[in-house]
């Protein structure tokens, strides 16, 4: 894909890396965006993790985030960032932040770490979406009682949620040595709890007893969401973290050095992910949801490297041992020991497992594009009229 629609994308790359945090992208037509909740795991957290569990992430992450270090897994800003930034409105605060947070435009619930499975772990897909809930429910409340700079009923009716998670999920199995077979075997599973987010499902336990029908009349459609962007997961076979760890002799490295097995996963999950949204888009009536090929993005960054400016396309930024992959899992990025390079605007990977603001930037750029996107669907249009 990168050789027919690369050089494209790198026009808007330059004005999503120079304008300011709050700045119009270009011609942004945008004058009222929507509120956006953000559903996920490190891809998108913005400080969820530091605020939830009071850990310091320091530089060198954040070292290119204007402000200085935020609690994002990256040198700078993140796809959803640059998401928000195309609309002319404020970067999502973490839900769990209580200082400093701006809940006007939106909340991230997105925590690192988080998958969909098991569900009573903190911070699950489930867990997320029952604060989303409380959110909901104790803002209008306020509303209900005079308070202002809060979003009414209409705001969560025409408010985008956007999901980016699985990629954990996928690392867990493969982590407990299951084989491509089971991982496999195991996706439907995580499938049917991003289902169950979005409309849930009658008829599944929830927290060991309590019926996940319970809150079903709770869960974000049946409460008026009407707006879904659903990102399909990355190549994990080409994470240097993956390769630094469970590459071996004889491994099957497909052509550009990736894991094949792990990319394989990756891509059945995202085809159940396709599926799933074509037949919730069935399913629901009114409902606009939105498929994101993840994974075509970022492969793509990886395939054409040189294209878009980037070196050594499996090595990390931020990291310790040099190459082929400059990642050691007893001294990763943060790491007394560990080193950051120069120039995060040469490489793709940021710390064996997160992008770089660069990479992040090409990404968005893409999304923006609608031509990895199902149904071709124009970001600018969830702006209110």
């Amino acid at each position: 894909m990168g050789s027919r629609k690369g050089t494209s994308f790198l026009l808007p790359v330059l004005l999503l890396l120079t304008v300011g945090s709050v700045a119009p992208l270009g011609e942004c037509r945008c004058h009222r965006p929507p509120a956006i909740f953000n559903f996920g795991d490190s891809n998108s957290d913005t400080g969820g993790l530091q605020a939830g569990l009071g850990l310091v992430i320091g530089l060198p992450n954040g070292r290119r985030f204007p402000g200085g270090p935020t609690g994002r897994f990256s040198d700078g800003r993140l796809v959803i960032d640059f998401l928000c930034q195309s609309l002319n409105m404020r970067y999502l605060s973490p839900y769990l932040e209580a200082l400093g947070s701006d809940f006007r435009t939106g909340a991230n619930f997105a925590i690192a770490g988080s998958a969909t499975l098991p569900r009573n772990v903190p911070f699950s897909l489930v867990i997320q979406v029952l604060q989303f809930l409380r959110f909901r429910a104790r803002s209008l409340e306020l509303v209900a009682k005079g308070s202002s700079n809060l979003i009414n009923e209409e705001g969560f009716q025409n408010a985008l949620y956007t999901f980016d998670i699985g990629q954990n999920d996928l690392s867990r199995m493969f982590r407990n040595g299951l084989s491509y077979s089971q991982v496999v075997e195991g996706i439907p599973s995580v499938l049917d709890e991003i289902r169950g987010a979005i409309k849930a499902s009658v008829g599944k336990s929830f927290f060991h007893g309590i019926s996940y029908s319970s809150v079903l009349l709770q869960m974000i459609y049946e409460r008026g969401g009407k707006h879904f962007w659903v990102h399909g997961t990355g190549p994990l076979g080409c994470l240097p973290q993956k390769l630094a760890v469970h590459k071996k002799e004889g491994s099957d490295l497909d052509s550009f050095g990736c894991l094949a097995s792990y990319n394989n996963a990756s891509k059945f999950f995202n085809d159940g992910l396709t599926a799933l949204c074509d037949e919730l888009r069935k399913e629901l009536q009114n409902a606009t949801i939105v498929y994101t090929d993840m994974y075509a993005i970022k492969y793509d960054l990886i395939a054409d490297y040189t294209k878009y400016g980037f070196e050594n396309p499996l090595m990390t930024c931020c990291g310790y041992g040099g190459p082929p992959y400059n990642y050691n899992v007893n001294i990763t990025c943060g790491n007394a020991a560990s080193q950051a390079c120069a120039d995060g605007s040469k490489y793709i990977s940021w710390d064996g497992v997160h992008y770089s603001e660069a990479a992040n930037a090409v990404a968005a750029s893409k999304i923006l594009s609608t031509y990895y996107s199902k149904p071709p669907v124009n970001f600018e249009s969830f702006c209110l009229k």
